[in-house]
Parts: C-alpha cells; sequence; structure tokens
C-alpha cells in the first residue's frame, strides 16, 4: 500500500447537515424553514472541466462524483504540495484547471452538486513528485506489523523478517499524523484521524520514522491502523482497463472481484525471496537444497540463506508491476480492507510470484495457510 501525498492538506471534513422537514402544527404555527445545506469540504481528482459553464466534475477516492459549480465570488487558487500557508497560494482562473489535479472544492453540497465559495488545486505533476518522493521515504523509513500490546503513548508490532518475528516499539513525534483506514478505502486520504487510544491489540500498523540503531524502536512522524484480510488467490480474468480481475479465493474456491487503484501497491517477488519465504514457512523445504537437488522445482532454495532482515521492506523494494503485465493463471495473494461489499476487494497491497510461498510442499496444491500480509506491506504476523 502506497500512503498518498496530500492527506495533510486535504483532510476530508465531510459534515453534510440532513435537511429536516418540520410539520406545521395548527393555523396559528407556520411550517419551519429546513436549515441550509452545511458548507463542507469534498476533495477528489479532476475528471471534466468546463471553464464557460464555470463547472467542472470530481471523482473522490471512493469513486463517487461531484459536480463543482462556481459562481462570481468563487476564488480558485493554485498551491504547490508541501506548503501548508495558504497565503502563499496563487490565484488562477478555472480555465487554469485541468483533468488529473487534485481539488479541494469548499462549499454547500446538494445531491452530489456543490456550490462552491472557493477551490484549492494542486497540479497533477505536483501531486507525482510528491507521490514519489513519498513512496521513496516509505521504503526507506517505513515498518510495518500486527500490535502486540499498547500503552498510553506508544504501540508495540511484530516486524517479520526472514530471523523471525521480532518487535519494535512506535511512538508518535510531536507532530505526527494519526490515521485509521475507512473501510472500503486504502487512502491516508480518506483515512480518519485517531488518537494512539484508538489503536488496539490486533490492529495492523504501519508507521514511517527514525528508527533506533537496534531496530527496537521508532519515532514515528507518520501512523496509520486498520482491520484487513489477506487473500490468496489465481486469476481468472483480467479487465486492464478498469485496474481489476476476477479472482478464484483459494480458501473458499469462490470467485472475487479484486480492485486496484492508485494507491494500491502491485509487486511481483523476486523468485529467491519467494523461495526464501517458502522455507521459513517450510522449514522441511530446506533438506530441498542437501544431497544435490538443488536444481529446481520445489528444491533450489540453497540461496535463502543469503535473504535476511526485514520482510516488509523488501517486499516493498520489490519490482513494482502493473494489472496489465499479470496473467489468467498467476497466483497471487492480497492484502484488503474489510468491505461492505460481497465479493468484491480493494487491495491494499497484491503481490504476484508467489507460487512456491502458497504450493504445499509435496503436493500441487496452493493455500495461503498461516501467511498473513496482515495488510501492511508483510509486516504482520
Amino acid at each position: 500500500m502506497r500512503p498518498t501525498i496530500n492527506h495533510r492538506k486535504l483532510q476530508l471534513l465531510a459534515s453534510v447537515c440532513a435537511v429536516i422537514s418540520v410539520a406545521a402544527v395548527g393555523r396559528a404555527q407556520a411550517p419551519a424553514a429546513a436549515p441550509a445545506p452545511a458548507a463542507t469540504f469534498t476533495t477528489g481528482t479532476v475528471t471534466k472541466v468546463d471553464a464557460a459553464a464555470k463547472s467542472l466534475t470530481l471523482k473522490t477516492e471512493a469513486g463517487t462524483e461531484f459536480i463543482v459549480t462556481l459562481d462570481t465570488k468563487s476564488t480558485v487558487r493554485s498551491i504547490p504540495l508541501g506548503v501548508t500557508d495558504l497565503t502563499k497560494a496563487t490565484v488562477i482562473q478555472i480555465g487554469d484547471v485541468k483533468v488529473g489535479d487534485r481539488v479541494q472544492a469548499r462549499g454547500k453540497v446538494e445531491d452530489q452538486k456543490v456550490t462552491a465559495t472557493s477551490l484549492l488545486v494542486m497540479s497533477q505533476s505536483e501531486v507525482a513528485k510528491k507521490q514519489q518522493a513519498d513512496q521513496a521515504d516509505w521504503d526507506k523509513r517505513g515498518v510495518s506489523g500486527l500490535v502486540t500490546s499498547v500503552s498510553g503513548d506508544s504501540v508495540t508490532i511484530g516486524v517479520r523478517t526472514l530471523a523471525g518475528v521480532k518487535p519494535m516499539t512506535i511512538k508518535p513525534d510531536a507532530g505526527a499524523v494519526i490515521r485509521k483506514y475507512a473501510p472500503d478505502s486504502v487512502s491516508f486520504a480518506e483515512a480518519k484521524p485517531v488518537t494512539m487510544a484508538e489503536i488496539k491489540v490486533g490492529d495492523q500498523v504501519r508507521a514511517r520514522g527514525d528508527k533506533s540503531a537496534d531496530g527496537a524502536s521508532m519515532s514515528a512522524a507518520e501512523i496509520v491502523s486498520g482491520t484487513f484480510k489477506t487473500m490468496a488467490g489465481v486469476i481468472l480474468s483480467i479487465d486492464a482497463a478498469n485496474n481489476q480481475m476476477q479472482v478464484r479465493d483459494l480458501d473458499t474456491k469462490k470467485p472475487v472481484t479484486v480492485k486496484v487503484n492508485r494507491e494500491s501497491s502491485v509487486k511481483k517477488l523476486q523468485q529467491q525471496l519467494s523461495q526464501a519465504i517458502a522455507v521459513q514457512l517450510h522449514p522441511e523445504l530446506a533438506n530441498d537444497t542437501k544431497g544435490g537437488r538443488g536444481g529446481g522445482g520445489r528444491g533450489g532454495r540453497g540461496g535463502e540463506g543469503r535473504v535476511s532482515g526485514d520482510l516488509s521492506q523488501m517486499i516493498e523494494n520489490s519490482p513494482a508491476i502493473t494489472v496489465a503485465e499479470l496473467k489468467v493463471g498467476d497466483a497471487i495473494v492480497v492484502s484488503h480492507t474489510v468491505g461492505a461489499t460481497a465479493g468484491q476487494v480493494t487491495a491494499i497491497k497484491l503481490l504476484a510470484g508467489v507460487e512456491p510461498i502458497l504450493t504445499k510442499p509435496g503436493t500441487q496444491e496452493m493455500s495461503l495457510g498461516s501467511w498473513n500480509l496482515g495488510g501492511l506491506g508483510g509486516g504482520a504476523d
């Protein structure tokens, strides 16, 4: 899963008020007027701009589209990512807004229509630059795992390595962003702010920050938590145009639609890493490398001893691929949010190249078994 790049600036403050009708009671009492919808923020990616009509269409991370309309008093400002002082924003025209830009619209919302008093715009190129920088930093300083204990101001997670699961205590720094994923979402922009007290034992946590020299603790600038599931399956069909696929769940034997969006991390494990993980799960496979049987098939794992360290970090550093690069018949492992729609999941992380991990020793049968990505980059046990 890649954290989004704009969650610090584009916090969703969804607070649309319901309109309550008050019935007239008697002749002497006039009907009460319904309150006007409250001003709120709507954030999304621009999919259409109509400068002449002073309107544009936004699509949120959840896939909902809003038509945003400006009036003569509306303001449109552009701000570079990383800048938090709105006085440094540049005044632009709606014609300067492009498809693919990120926009925060402030105004009244009714029936997925926003009458905006202001727009704050971040260009697509700025978004891409910040996204790349953030992803590189997560790859370098990120850690993930299952929460094993909590205290007032910190949590301890189990970080999986090829040598076993090691504890790490995570404490937020003074300005840390702490969030919890929303159902059916893998986006930081839609994750809700929480306190450390709301993180529970059994939650999956991913954090980014400065690790101690011995790797036993971290001072975190960002923490995200959630409840996730891990599924293993075989691809039945691929719809690359819509970034989704039909997968046969190896446990339930039922088809599941797996959706991938820009927040999803899609990786392919290198053969050496995949085989090393298989040996960790099935130590008896290490014997395959003895007696000259290291040639191929389920054997050939003589190099697994050279792979060591934080497993989640190694998975994060695996090559990124696209849905179009996958093939029908490939085995995959998917960590996903616990959502509301049966038979459909949104991937946080999708791993290909996992056949050695899933195949039971001495058989052709594949199953997830005890392996659990923990939803956040493979760090949970």
